[in-house]
């Protein structure tokens, strides 16, 4: 039986032989438990280095590195304003609500992107005891649309949130894809942010988050945040040794680099087939499409991905760091024969 690329998500890919030598590695010998190792201790730097933090803490999940880096700016009866499709918001089990006591503000968006007007709506109320009180704003950078900020979008929500007193929070499970197709740095998008998470975990990895700590005030409850929150590695060195191995050579935004091409490549691919419509920018490694049922019924018997809004028929499309050229032409040429069957 021929095993075809999955499409559902870059979490489907393996790990980046890289960062499973890197892993190999750090397991030889014993060293000190719960990041006291020159692992940790070298990786943390080395991602300091790359965005201008002022400390990296590695977690387990992307949803541990939300809730962490959020934990950081709340008080219980602070609110976070977000997008209505933000991960946050929509794939995270109430985690934020549960583990912080902060309610969500969803604000629903057409890209998934939020704007200075759009937080806006949700700013009433300030000074009332009766209602949570806003104070972060959590944005993913890539979106979980697939479109990325500009850095002057970037810049412009930073100097929104400065002069309302909110704190800003960047969602970066996909930041490598968000680097790749701006051409910036990760220093770049790292300004703009109080406290942000640098992903490893679709990039490559097996299971590694790193939160990036940017505003000097909030260090110091990052230690005892992470130890309540259960994001506490006892062998550290073992999340650290992931992020080693994605940094050698640039790895990382190499990963990235090929995952958006192919994106962009199966964008194409499809664009011109009768029956589907490309439905957002492609700016990532990801595609969503609105696919006739016609067309996406047969796909779906062998090829894996999302139904990501049942009434419109639209799919989502994930390239990986490992998704070839071919993988991409054969998925275009089924899709192909599937609409010139429909009848």
């Amino acid at each position: 039986m021929t095993t075809r690329k999955s499409f559902g998500s870059d979490n489907h890919a393996g790990a980046h032989k890289a960062v499973l030598r890197m892993m190999s590695l750090a397991n030889e010998g014993d060293a000190h438990a719960y990041g006291d190792d020159p692992w940790t201790e070298r990786v943390a730097r080395d991602l300091c280095g790359l965005s201008g933090a002022r400390a990296a803490y590695f977690v387990f999940n992307g949803t541990a590195a939300n809730v962490l880096g959020l934990s950081l700016m709340l008080r219980p009866y602070e609110a976070v304003i977000c997008a209505e499709t933000a991960h946050l918001n929509v794939d995270e089990c109430g985690a934020t609500e549960r583990l912080l006591g902060s309610k969500l503000l969803a604000v629903a968006t057409p890209d998934g992107k939020l704007t200075p007007d759009l937080v806006a709506t949700r700013l009433g109320g300030r000074n009332d005891e009766h209602r949570a009180q806003p104070r972060a704003v959590c944005i993913t950078q890539v979106t979980e649309l697939g479109t990325c900020y500009s850095l002057a979008e970037l810049r412009v929500l930073r100097e929104f949130c400065q002069g309302h007193d909110l704190r800003l929070y960047i969602d970066g499970a996909r930041l490598a894809n968000a680097v790749a197709h701006l051409d910036c740095t990760v220093a770049d998008i790292a300004a703009q942010a109080d406290v942000l998470s640098f992903g490893g975990t679709k990039n490559g990895g097996v299971a590694a988050e790193a939160v990036l700590v940017m505003a000097e005030d909030l260090l110091g409850a990052v230690p005892f945040q992470r130890k309540q929150l259960l994001q506490l590695a006892s062998k550290m060195r073992f999340l650290a040794a992931q992020f080693a191995g994605l940094l050698e050579d640039q790895i990382w935004l190499r990963n990235a680099v090929h995952s958006n091409l192919m994106a962009q490549r199966l964008a194409t691919g499809l664009g011109d087939l009768p029956g589907v419509s490309v439905v957002q920018a492609v700016q990532s490694n990801a595609v969503f499409a609105d696919l006739d049922s016609r067309i996406s019924g047969p796909l779906q018997h062998d090829w894996g991905f999302y139904v990501w809004d049942d009434q419109q028929h639209t799919v989502r499309l994930m390239a990986a760091f490992d998704t070839a050229p071919d993988d991409i032409d054969a998925f275009v040429a089924a899709a192909r024969e599937a609409s010139s069957s429909r009848v």
